[in-house]
Protein backbone atom coordinates (compact mmCIF):
# COMPACT_ATOMS: atom_id res chain seq x y z
CA UNK A 1 0.00 0.00 0.00
CA UNK A 2 1.09 3.70 -0.75
CA UNK A 3 -0.21 6.77 1.41
CA UNK A 4 -2.02 8.69 -1.28
CA UNK A 5 -0.77 11.82 0.43
CA UNK A 6 2.48 13.90 0.93
CA UNK A 7 5.78 12.58 2.07
CA UNK A 8 7.66 14.79 4.56
CA UNK A 9 11.66 14.06 5.21
CA UNK A 10 13.28 13.01 8.18
CA UNK A 11 16.59 15.08 9.40
CA UNK A 12 18.86 13.81 11.95
CA UNK A 13 20.68 16.43 14.03
CA UNK A 14 23.60 14.38 15.80
CA UNK A 15 25.35 16.34 18.55
CA UNK A 16 28.38 14.04 20.75
CA UNK A 17 25.95 13.91 24.12
CA UNK A 18 22.59 13.07 22.01
CA UNK A 19 20.21 12.41 19.37
CA UNK A 20 17.43 14.72 18.38
CA UNK A 21 15.03 14.43 15.96
CA UNK A 22 13.64 17.25 14.97
CA UNK A 23 10.48 15.21 12.48
CA UNK A 24 10.46 11.39 12.80
CA UNK A 25 7.00 10.74 11.54
CA UNK A 26 6.89 10.48 7.61
CA UNK A 27 3.79 9.34 5.56
CA UNK A 28 5.87 6.56 3.79
CA UNK A 29 8.75 5.78 5.69
CA UNK A 30 8.06 6.42 9.09
CA UNK A 31 10.06 3.46 10.90
CA UNK A 32 12.01 6.13 13.40
CA UNK A 33 12.71 6.14 16.82
CA UNK A 34 10.34 9.54 17.64
CA UNK A 35 7.17 9.81 15.98
CA UNK A 36 5.91 13.57 16.50
CA UNK A 37 8.16 16.89 18.32
CA UNK A 38 5.49 17.73 20.01
CA UNK A 39 5.47 14.07 21.96
CA UNK A 40 9.15 13.97 22.31
CA UNK A 41 11.91 16.66 23.73
CA UNK A 42 14.63 14.05 22.19
CA UNK A 43 16.74 10.13 22.91
CA UNK A 44 19.37 10.34 24.89
CA UNK A 45 22.04 7.38 23.56
CA UNK A 46 24.03 5.40 26.16
CA UNK A 47 26.65 3.12 26.03
CA UNK A 48 26.34 2.95 22.14
CA UNK A 49 28.74 4.66 19.35
CA UNK A 50 26.55 7.29 17.44
CA UNK A 51 26.12 6.44 14.24
CA UNK A 52 24.30 9.51 12.25
CA UNK A 53 23.02 7.13 9.54
CA UNK A 54 22.18 4.26 11.46
CA UNK A 55 20.21 5.92 13.97
CA UNK A 56 18.23 8.27 11.32
CA UNK A 57 17.36 4.92 9.22
CA UNK A 58 15.93 3.00 12.52
CA UNK A 59 18.00 0.45 12.88
CA UNK A 60 17.85 -1.00 16.36
CA UNK A 61 20.97 -1.90 18.53
CA UNK A 62 21.05 -5.03 20.96
CA UNK A 63 22.36 -5.23 24.64
CA UNK A 64 21.38 -1.16 24.66
CA UNK A 65 19.41 0.45 25.83
CA UNK A 66 18.09 4.10 23.89
CA UNK A 67 15.87 5.82 26.26
CA UNK A 68 13.74 8.60 24.57
CA UNK A 69 12.68 11.50 26.94
CA UNK A 70 9.19 13.22 26.42
CA UNK A 71 7.52 16.09 26.88
CA UNK A 72 4.73 15.16 29.65
CA UNK A 73 4.86 11.72 31.76
CA UNK A 74 5.41 9.13 28.89
CA UNK A 75 9.34 7.55 28.82
CA UNK A 76 9.62 4.91 26.47
CA UNK A 77 12.93 2.62 26.57
CA UNK A 78 14.38 0.38 24.03
CA UNK A 79 16.47 -2.21 25.50
CA UNK A 80 17.46 -5.52 22.81
CA UNK A 81 14.92 -5.69 20.10
CA UNK A 82 11.17 -3.69 20.34
CA UNK A 83 10.12 -1.10 22.81
CA UNK A 84 8.94 -1.62 26.13
CA UNK A 85 6.80 1.26 27.56
CA UNK A 86 7.07 2.25 31.43
CA UNK A 87 4.00 4.54 30.64
CA UNK A 88 2.47 3.79 27.69
CA UNK A 89 -0.34 6.17 27.07
CA UNK A 90 -1.37 5.80 23.56
CA UNK A 91 -4.80 5.65 22.44
CA UNK A 92 -5.29 2.28 21.00
CA UNK A 93 -8.44 1.39 19.59
CA UNK A 94 -8.79 -2.18 19.35
CA UNK A 95 -7.30 -5.49 21.04
CA UNK A 96 -3.77 -5.50 18.92
CA UNK A 97 -0.92 -3.93 20.53
CA UNK A 98 2.73 -3.54 19.28
CA UNK A 99 5.34 -5.98 20.32
CA UNK A 100 8.75 -7.31 20.53
CA UNK A 101 10.74 -7.86 17.50
CA UNK A 102 13.51 -10.30 16.93
CA UNK A 103 16.70 -9.45 15.03
CA UNK A 104 16.87 -8.06 11.98
CA UNK A 105 16.71 -11.15 9.68
CA UNK A 106 19.68 -11.09 6.81
CA UNK A 107 19.80 -11.57 3.00
CA UNK A 108 22.72 -14.03 1.82
CA UNK A 109 25.02 -11.49 -0.67
CA UNK A 110 24.46 -13.76 -3.75
CA UNK A 111 20.58 -12.35 -4.00
CA UNK A 112 20.24 -9.86 -5.95
CA UNK A 113 18.53 -7.05 -3.54
CA UNK A 114 16.64 -3.71 -4.26
CA UNK A 115 18.58 -0.05 -4.23
CA UNK A 116 17.21 0.46 -0.29
CA UNK A 117 18.03 -2.73 1.21
CA UNK A 118 21.30 -1.19 2.82
CA UNK A 119 20.09 2.70 4.08
CA UNK A 120 16.41 2.00 3.61
CA UNK A 121 16.28 4.75 0.34
CA UNK A 122 14.34 3.96 -2.41
CA UNK A 123 16.91 5.80 -5.54
CA UNK A 124 14.12 4.95 -8.33
CA UNK A 125 11.18 7.63 -8.57
CA UNK A 126 7.87 7.65 -9.76
CA UNK A 127 7.10 9.78 -12.96
CA UNK A 128 6.32 13.30 -11.44
CA UNK A 129 2.91 13.58 -13.21
CA UNK A 130 0.34 11.29 -11.86
CA UNK A 131 -1.18 9.93 -15.12
CA UNK A 132 2.18 9.12 -16.52
CA UNK A 133 2.54 5.38 -16.24
CA UNK A 134 5.51 3.15 -17.52
CA UNK A 135 4.48 1.03 -20.16
CA UNK A 136 6.61 -2.26 -19.33
CA UNK A 137 8.42 -4.06 -22.38
CA UNK A 138 7.78 -8.06 -22.81
CA UNK A 139 10.95 -8.52 -21.10
CA UNK A 140 10.09 -6.55 -18.55
CA UNK A 141 6.93 -7.89 -17.89
CA UNK A 142 8.46 -11.51 -18.04
CA UNK A 143 10.70 -10.62 -15.07
CA UNK A 144 7.63 -9.16 -13.08
CA UNK A 145 5.85 -12.10 -13.93
CA UNK A 146 8.36 -14.76 -12.43
CA UNK A 147 8.31 -12.20 -9.26
CA UNK A 148 4.91 -12.36 -8.82
CA UNK A 149 4.83 -16.57 -9.29
CA UNK A 150 6.91 -16.63 -6.14
CA UNK A 151 4.81 -14.12 -4.35
CA UNK A 152 1.96 -16.01 -4.62
CA UNK A 153 3.98 -19.26 -3.99
CA UNK A 154 5.16 -17.57 -0.61
CA UNK A 155 1.59 -16.31 0.26
CA UNK A 156 0.07 -19.41 -0.16
CA UNK A 157 2.54 -21.09 2.62
CA UNK A 158 2.04 -18.65 4.98
CA UNK A 159 -1.46 -18.73 4.78
CA UNK A 160 -1.46 -22.65 5.20
CA UNK A 161 1.09 -22.07 8.29
CA UNK A 162 -1.45 -20.05 10.44
CA UNK A 163 -2.61 -21.50 13.35
CA UNK A 164 -4.08 -20.50 16.62
CA UNK A 165 -0.77 -19.53 19.08
CA UNK A 166 1.38 -18.78 16.09
CA UNK A 167 2.81 -15.61 16.92
CA UNK A 168 3.39 -13.07 13.40
CA UNK A 169 7.25 -13.45 14.20
CA UNK A 170 7.08 -17.06 13.18
CA UNK A 171 4.98 -16.11 9.88
CA UNK A 172 7.79 -13.64 8.87
CA UNK A 173 10.26 -16.26 9.49
CA UNK A 174 8.79 -18.30 7.03
CA UNK A 175 8.30 -15.59 4.73
CA UNK A 176 11.84 -14.68 4.75
CA UNK A 177 12.80 -17.78 4.36
CA UNK A 178 11.36 -19.33 1.69
CA UNK A 179 11.91 -15.72 -0.37
CA UNK A 180 15.22 -16.49 -0.09
CA UNK A 181 15.33 -19.78 -0.86
CA UNK A 182 13.86 -19.30 -4.28
CA UNK A 183 16.66 -16.78 -4.71
CA UNK A 184 14.62 -13.47 -4.22
CA UNK A 185 14.43 -10.74 -1.57
CA UNK A 186 11.61 -9.90 0.17
CA UNK A 187 10.51 -6.56 -0.64
CA UNK A 188 9.61 -4.78 3.02
CA UNK A 189 12.89 -5.29 4.36
CA UNK A 190 14.07 -2.27 5.09
CA UNK A 191 12.04 -0.35 2.26
CA UNK A 192 12.04 3.07 4.36
CA UNK A 193 13.06 1.27 7.47
CA UNK A 194 10.55 -1.59 7.88
CA UNK A 195 11.78 -3.84 9.74
CA UNK A 196 10.51 -7.27 8.76
CA UNK A 197 10.00 -8.99 5.82
CA UNK A 198 6.04 -9.10 5.95
CA UNK A 199 2.99 -7.38 6.95
CA UNK A 200 0.87 -9.00 9.24
CA UNK A 201 -2.21 -6.87 9.46
CA UNK A 202 -4.62 -8.10 12.18
CA UNK A 203 -8.50 -7.51 12.83
CA UNK A 204 -8.79 -3.93 13.54
CA UNK A 205 -5.06 -3.14 11.80
CA UNK A 206 -6.19 -1.60 8.18
CA UNK A 207 -2.61 -2.18 7.13
CA UNK A 208 1.51 -2.17 7.56
CA UNK A 209 0.95 -4.31 10.76
CA UNK A 210 5.24 -5.48 11.99
CA UNK A 211 5.53 -8.75 12.94
CA UNK A 212 6.54 -9.82 16.29
CA UNK A 213 7.24 -12.64 19.18
CA UNK A 214 4.56 -11.62 21.35
CA UNK A 215 1.55 -11.07 18.55
CA UNK A 216 0.08 -14.71 19.21
CA UNK A 217 -3.21 -15.45 16.62
CA UNK A 218 -6.24 -16.20 18.40
CA UNK A 219 -9.06 -18.47 17.61
CA UNK A 220 -11.82 -16.12 15.99
CA UNK A 221 -8.84 -13.75 14.80
CA UNK A 222 -8.75 -12.70 11.11
CA UNK A 223 -5.19 -12.03 9.49
CA UNK A 224 -3.88 -9.76 6.14
CA UNK A 225 -0.81 -11.60 4.88
CA UNK A 226 0.80 -8.63 2.74
CA UNK A 227 3.56 -10.48 0.55
CA UNK A 228 6.32 -8.62 -1.87
CA UNK A 229 9.03 -10.62 -3.32
CA UNK A 230 11.88 -8.80 -5.26
CA UNK A 231 13.45 -11.02 -8.35
CA UNK A 232 16.24 -10.03 -10.38
CA UNK A 233 15.64 -6.46 -10.59
CA UNK A 234 11.49 -6.86 -10.27
CA UNK A 235 8.65 -6.79 -7.30
CA UNK A 236 5.63 -9.01 -7.35
CA UNK A 237 3.03 -7.99 -4.86
CA UNK A 238 -0.31 -9.40 -3.28
CA UNK A 239 -2.32 -10.31 -0.31
CA UNK A 240 -4.92 -12.03 1.25
CA UNK A 241 -7.46 -12.62 4.13
CA UNK A 242 -6.94 -15.88 6.29
CA UNK A 243 -9.15 -16.66 9.68
CA UNK A 244 -7.80 -18.67 12.56
CA UNK A 245 -10.07 -20.89 13.91
CA UNK A 246 -13.75 -20.17 13.42
CA UNK A 247 -14.60 -16.19 12.46
CA UNK A 248 -17.56 -14.71 13.84
CA UNK A 249 -20.55 -14.25 11.38
CA UNK A 250 -20.00 -10.47 11.03
CA UNK A 251 -16.28 -10.52 10.26
CA UNK A 252 -16.67 -13.79 7.32
CA UNK A 253 -19.43 -10.93 5.73
CA UNK A 254 -16.42 -8.21 6.04
CA UNK A 255 -14.22 -10.82 4.31
CA UNK A 256 -16.69 -12.10 1.79
CA UNK A 257 -18.28 -8.12 0.80
CA UNK A 258 -14.06 -6.97 0.72
CA UNK A 259 -13.95 -9.54 -1.90
CA UNK A 260 -16.64 -9.04 -3.91
CA UNK A 261 -16.07 -5.26 -4.31
CA UNK A 262 -12.41 -6.24 -5.29
CA UNK A 263 -13.79 -8.69 -7.65
CA UNK A 264 -16.06 -5.85 -9.38
CA UNK A 265 -12.91 -3.45 -9.69
CA UNK A 266 -11.18 -6.06 -11.77
CA UNK A 267 -14.30 -6.77 -13.95
CA UNK A 268 -14.26 -3.48 -15.22
CA UNK A 269 -10.33 -3.48 -16.28
CA UNK A 270 -9.50 -3.10 -19.48
CA UNK A 271 -7.43 -0.41 -21.97
CA UNK A 272 -9.13 2.88 -22.27
CA UNK A 273 -10.70 2.27 -18.52
CA UNK A 274 -9.66 6.05 -16.16
CA UNK A 275 -8.04 4.14 -13.16
CA UNK A 276 -10.18 6.71 -11.73
CA UNK A 277 -12.90 4.09 -12.39
CA UNK A 278 -12.30 1.71 -9.63
CA UNK A 279 -13.01 3.52 -6.59
CA UNK A 280 -16.63 3.65 -7.70
CA UNK A 281 -16.94 -0.13 -8.38
CA UNK A 282 -15.55 -0.58 -4.75
CA UNK A 283 -17.92 1.42 -3.20
CA UNK A 284 -21.08 0.53 -5.25
CA UNK A 285 -20.75 -2.98 -3.34
CA UNK A 286 -19.65 -2.08 0.21
CA UNK A 287 -21.44 1.19 1.33
CA UNK A 288 -24.60 -1.04 0.37
CA UNK A 289 -23.26 -3.23 3.23
CA UNK A 290 -23.04 -0.48 5.79
CA UNK A 291 -19.12 -0.77 5.13
CA UNK A 292 -16.38 1.99 3.97
CA UNK A 293 -13.37 1.95 1.87
CA UNK A 294 -10.07 3.20 3.31
CA UNK A 295 -9.11 7.16 1.75
CA UNK A 296 -5.59 7.14 3.19
CA UNK A 297 -4.34 3.98 1.55
CA UNK A 298 -3.72 3.30 -2.28
CA UNK A 299 -3.14 0.63 -4.35
CA UNK A 300 0.09 1.21 -7.16
CA UNK A 301 2.08 0.10 -9.91
CA UNK A 302 5.02 -1.57 -9.51
CA UNK A 303 7.68 -3.33 -11.42
CA UNK A 304 11.41 -2.49 -11.47
CA UNK A 305 10.05 0.16 -8.88
CA UNK A 306 8.29 -1.17 -5.34
CA UNK A 307 5.59 1.66 -5.55
CA UNK A 308 5.25 4.23 -8.78
CA UNK A 309 2.32 5.29 -10.93
CA UNK A 310 -0.81 4.32 -11.49
CA UNK A 311 -1.88 5.37 -7.87
CA UNK A 312 -5.48 3.33 -7.60
CA UNK A 313 -7.81 4.80 -5.27
CA UNK A 314 -10.01 2.75 -3.67
CA UNK A 315 -12.98 5.01 -3.29
CA UNK A 316 -15.18 6.98 -5.64
CA UNK A 317 -13.02 9.93 -7.04
CA UNK A 318 -12.77 11.62 -10.10
CA UNK A 319 -8.57 12.32 -10.17
CA UNK A 320 -6.93 12.00 -13.41
CA UNK A 321 -4.44 9.00 -12.65
CA UNK A 322 -4.18 8.10 -16.18
CA UNK A 323 -6.39 5.59 -18.51
CA UNK A 324 -5.46 1.96 -18.72
CA UNK A 325 -3.03 0.55 -21.77
CA UNK A 326 -1.59 -2.38 -22.34
CA UNK A 327 2.26 -3.21 -20.78
CA UNK A 328 0.42 -1.28 -17.61
CA UNK A 329 1.54 -3.30 -14.44
CA UNK A 330 -0.58 -2.19 -11.24
CA UNK A 331 -1.77 -3.36 -7.56
CA UNK A 332 -5.49 -3.16 -6.98
CA UNK A 333 -5.70 -3.69 -2.83
CA UNK A 334 -8.99 -2.30 -1.20
CA UNK A 335 -9.16 -2.20 2.42
CA UNK A 336 -12.97 -2.50 3.64
CA UNK A 337 -14.03 -1.59 7.26
CA UNK A 338 -16.50 -2.66 9.27
CA UNK A 339 -17.38 1.08 10.85
CA UNK A 340 -15.18 4.05 10.19
CA UNK A 341 -12.26 4.26 7.50
CA UNK A 342 -10.28 6.47 9.24
CA UNK A 343 -7.54 5.64 10.77
CA UNK A 344 -5.20 5.93 13.97
CA UNK A 345 -1.48 5.45 12.69
CA UNK A 346 0.44 3.83 16.30
CA UNK A 347 3.66 5.36 17.38
CA UNK A 348 5.83 3.11 15.06
CA UNK A 349 4.78 4.85 12.35
CA UNK A 350 3.61 1.80 10.25
CA UNK A 351 0.82 0.25 11.94
CA UNK A 352 -2.42 1.53 10.73
CA UNK A 353 -5.45 0.92 12.89
CA UNK A 354 -9.28 1.12 12.61
CA UNK A 355 -10.41 4.80 14.71
CA UNK A 356 -13.40 3.23 15.86
CA UNK A 357 -11.15 -0.48 17.00
CA UNK A 358 -13.78 -2.54 14.42
CA UNK A 359 -12.26 -4.60 11.63
CA UNK A 360 -10.58 -4.47 8.34
CA UNK A 361 -10.11 -6.50 5.54
CA UNK A 362 -8.18 -6.64 2.10
CA UNK A 363 -7.30 -8.47 -0.81
CA UNK A 364 -4.90 -7.95 -3.57
CA UNK A 365 -3.10 -8.75 -7.08
CA UNK A 366 -0.53 -7.34 -9.27
CA UNK A 367 -2.55 -6.87 -12.42
CA UNK A 368 -1.21 -6.59 -16.23
CA UNK A 369 -3.23 -4.64 -18.63
CA UNK A 370 -3.35 -6.57 -21.87
CA UNK A 371 -5.35 -6.06 -25.65
CA UNK A 372 -8.72 -7.27 -23.96
CA UNK A 373 -8.42 -6.66 -20.22
CA UNK A 374 -6.40 -7.74 -16.88
CA UNK A 375 -3.98 -10.44 -16.17
CA UNK A 376 -3.70 -11.48 -12.52
CA UNK A 377 -0.36 -12.28 -12.34
CA UNK A 378 -0.95 -12.99 -8.50
CA UNK A 379 -3.65 -15.07 -9.33
CA UNK A 380 -4.07 -17.97 -7.56
CA UNK A 381 -2.63 -21.85 -9.03
CA UNK A 382 -4.52 -25.22 -8.40
CA UNK A 383 -2.46 -25.59 -4.99
CA UNK A 384 -3.07 -21.83 -3.45
CA UNK A 385 -5.82 -22.23 -0.36
CA UNK A 386 -9.19 -21.23 -0.95
CA UNK A 387 -11.55 -19.04 0.81
CA UNK A 388 -15.07 -20.72 2.13
CA UNK A 389 -16.90 -19.70 -0.94
CA UNK A 390 -14.51 -20.75 -3.50
CA UNK A 391 -14.41 -24.54 -2.66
Amino acid sequence: EMFSSRQITLLPLVTAQCLELSLAFTMNNPYRFLSHPSVFSGIAVRNIPIDNQALGNGVMYRHHSITASCRGSRSLTMSGFGFKSKKDTFKYTGSQRPGVLSPKRTVPDSIIKPDYWADSKPKAKAPVLPWTIPVNSPEEIAGIRAACKIAREILDLAGRSVRAGMSTDEIDRLVHEETIQRGAYPSPLNYFGFPKSVCTSINEIICHGIPSTTALLKDGDMINIDVTCYYKGFHGDCSEMFCIGEVDPAGRKLIETTYKAWQAAIAICKPGVAYSEIGGAIEDIVVKEGMTSSREFCGHGVGSVFHTNPQILHYRNRENHGVMAPGHVFTIEPMICEGTCQSVMWQDGWTAATKDGRRSAQFEHTFLVTDTGVEALTGKTDASPRQWWET
